[in-house]
């Protein structure tokens, strides 16, 4: 595994955690700087582990050392085109369902998912067997499908 192939894969990561793309960007950077520079990191089968590892430490770091300030963007109106609704509602729809997921939940997803980080990997990161992983997969996505048919109910 060439480590500078997953660079996109890990600003996502951080980005779905930070949801701000200049401290995703940086710790991005962050998690590749320390990975080349530990020694400890040079084991062939486990480098992706490391990298997710890292930015996971990094990500978890960042939000204990921030000060939370929200501030509000004025969007700029954008013009609305035919058929759109259905395409919206479907989006609201999952996103309230992903909500009701804990985030340890919703990483899961993210990282086999989107990030199609192998089951092994993410195995190793959370210290529980593989056939844990699939496991805990299988009971999301039963627990999406089950939410997801009850707000369809209710509409």
């Amino acid at each position: 595994m060439n480590p500078e192939d997953q660079y996109d894969k890990i600003f996502r990561y951080l980005y779905f955690h930070l949801h701000d793309k200049h401290a995703a960007e940086d710790l991005t950077q962050e998690t590749f700087l320390r990975f080349l520079k530990s020694r400890t990191y040079r084991d062939e089968n486990r480098q992706l582990q490391y990298l997710y590892t890292i930015a996971r430490n990094l990500c978890r770091q960042h939000y204990r050392d921030r000060t939370i300030t929200y501030t509000l963007e004025e969007q700029e109106d954008t013009p609305v085109s035919e058929g759109f609704e259905q395409p919206l509602l479907e989006q609201i729809t999952l996103r309230e369902a992903m909500q009701k997921l804990s985030p340890e939940d919703r990483e899961l997803l993210f990282l086999h998912y989107v990030n199609g980080v192998p089951v092994t990997v993410i195995s190793g990161m959370y210290m529980i067997s593989r056939f844990a992983v699939y496991r805990r997969l299988k009971s999301i996505l039963k627990r999406i499908r089950r939410e997801l048919e009850g707000m369809e109910n209710e509409s």
